[in-house]
């Protein structure tokens, strides 16, 4: 009388809840969820990361937020970016300027050079080589000095005819400590090559 009959006894494949949801949509690893993109992960990451409470944590914090910021500002700096420039190199006649003095070749580039050759003459213990070395170095810095005259003059030219309404004070000074400095060393970074024609404006 207990027994149960056969119809009772075997369940309906068909009518269990993962069959019923069918074979593509069947949970995949019983995961149940989306995988959530690297965005979402981040902002839950963001989202479950405590706030500093000790003093050692927020001088940490602080820290952090400065090395950062530091970071960008000497990036923004190298690459040019208007907002991050010093108030010397700001505006489109110092930016112009930088320009200008980059786009020429300047024979304070071979100073160095001279220098190490002039120094291995000099110690080379021979009289005429160091003589030679002497007189390559004199002859180098008297280029150097006529570059800077015709740099002046040429850039005093330009500058005329393109901020003729605009201030120029400064700007002298400010090309010949840039042209002075070899390429690599200088900021904001150089933007132009060698011979490269700049643009009518600087706007």
């Amino acid at each position: 009388m207990f027994r149960r009959s056969k119809s009772e006894s075997v369940p309906d494949a068909s009518t269990s809840p993962t069959s019923a949801l069918g074979p593509e949509q069947a949970p995949p690893g019983g995961k149940g969820r989306p995988t959530p993109t690297r965005k979402e992960a981040e902002a839950m990451a963001r989202a479950r990361a405590k706030p500093p409470r000790t003093r050692r944590e927020i001088a940490q914090a602080q820290r952090s937020t400065r090395g950062e910021s530091t970071a960008r500002v000497k990036a923004g700096m190298k690459a040019g970016e208007e907002r991050y420039l010093m108030a010397r190199d700001k505006g489109p006649v110092r930016r112009f300027t930088r320009d200008f003095v980059d786009a020429r070749f300047s024979f304070i580039e071979l100073m160095i050079p001279l220098l190490v050759l002039t120094m291995v003459f000099t110690y080379s213990g021979n009289e005429g080589l160091q003589s030679f070395g002497s007189s390559v170095l004199l002859l180098a810095m008297l280029l150097v000095v006529l570059d800077m005259v015709l740099l002046r003059f040429r850039l005093r030219r330009e500058l005329a005819v393109r901020f003729a309404d605009e201030s120029l004070k400064g700007t002298t000074y400010y090309a010949i400590t840039r042209a002075m400095q070899m390429r690599f060393m200088r900021l904001p970074k150089t933007q132009v090559k060698i011979g490269q024609t700049l643009p009518e404006h600087y706007r």
